[in-house]
């Protein structure tokens, strides 16, 4: 008997992937077929093929959703209908039980797409207030699920459904012995992660660099720079490990770290929560994005779980200070997170996710 298919979509950046990368091996699990819908050139495709290498990758045209002036503002439009088509014809050839949208540009078209195809459409939002393309695809879906309760006030309550975060179940399997042969860290230091998105923050970089010799006196460093950022002339350079980006590894230098410097995309500072790891958060400004990481942080501020540090107010001196308050708190900090909700792991999600399919 053929087995009932879901499509997963999203992409943008890593934050728009990761979930659906630890709910491909669950989705299988129960018992479905999965394939993905993303763009041509986006990290999602990258992603979804190193990660899920057999799952059939369908590429679409899509347009940015851009809140500056831009000429492709003019243009863009035809590839997100170009791309709608192209996914009204993926949904007609693999026939899907629903389609699981985890947000990002490329899942405008596919949600559209699935609710003309009359496919069950479930999205998923992780921020506090939803990004664009799920404002546009909202109208579209059958069902929402949010990670935070106060999202709940931002989306239609009549279909929607707070189910808290969600942590890839691996993540809890990571081993800090691996993940010291991964760095060749041979110390007891206190291990510090520093991390700036996928795409990296040159303001970050730049604050860990300047003050890179009083920071190896006290810390072995884990430095996510982003693609394009390695400072070669710092590769031999004691207690100091930097990489681009890193994928499996992740688990298992999460569980060899001690503190996090972090920005505040949702994904990750529930990941940060999960581990218990005491954190400082420098979300993204409002100059730079919508503000999503900012509301991100300050609920994680507000109850406890994290120091926040606004881009405004970094510079080399700043950074050093909230390291050192962030570690003189940090027995506050883990109290605190000991006493959070548990996070939901992404087979529960999976299942809430079939549970939404249909039954053709």
């Amino acid at each position: 008997m053929k087995k009932r298919k879901i499509i997963l979509t999203g992409g943008g950046t890593a934050g728009h992937v990761s979930l659906n990368q630890a709910l491909i091996p669950e989705i299988q699990n129960l018992d479905l077929d999965v394939e993905y819908i993303g763009s041509k050139n986006g990290i999602e495709k990258e992603l979804i093929r190193e990660s899920n290498p057999d799952i059939p990758y369908h590429a679409i045209a899509s347009g940015k959703l851009r809140r500056y002036f831009s000429m492709k503002n003019f243009t863009d439009p035809f590839r997100v209908g170009i791309g709608l088509i192209q996914a009204i014809n993926v949904i007609r050839k693999t026939k899907p039980a629903a389609i699981f949208s985890k947000g990002g540009f490329v899942s405008v078209p596919v949600v559209m797409a699935g609710k003309i195809m009359t496919v069950p459409v479930i999205i998923h939002e992780s921020d506090v207030s939803p990004g664009l393309a799920n404002k546009l695809a909202m109208p579209f879906a059958d069902h929402i699920f949010t990670v935070f309760k106060e999202t709940l006030k931002y989306v239609p309550a009549e279909k929607s459904t707070c189910t808290g975060a969600v942590i890839r179940s691996e993540l809890m399997d990571g081993s800090a012995a691996k993940g010291k042969e991964i760095c060749y860290f041979d110390n007891d230091l206190p291990v510090l992660m520093v991390m700036g998105g996928s795409q990296g923050s040159a303001i970050i970089n730049q604050a860990v660099r300047d003050n890179l010799k009083k920071l190896t006196e006290n810390f072995s460093i884990i430095h996510l720079c982003g693609k394009g950022n390695v400072d070669e002339s710092l590769s031999q350079q004691p207690n100091y490990r930097q990489f681009e980006y890193v994928t499996h590894e992740l688990s298992h230098l999460l569980h060899m770290t001690d503190f996090v410097v972090s920005r505040a995309g949702s994904n990750s500072i529930f990941e940060f929560l999960a581990l218990k790891k005491p954190m400082l958060l420098i979300p993204l400004s409002v100059q730079k994005s919508r503000g999503d990481q900012l509301l991100n942080a300050r609920l994680f501020e507000q109850q406890g779980f994290a120091h926040v540090m606004e881009e405004e107010e970094l510079t080399s001196e700043s950074f050093m200070q909230a390291i050192n308050r962030l570690r003189a708190d940090e027995d506050i900090l883990v109290d605190q997170m000991t006493q959070a909700e548990p996070p939901k792991t992404s087979y529960e999600m999976a299942k809430l996710v079939v549970a939404h399919t249909s039954k053709r």
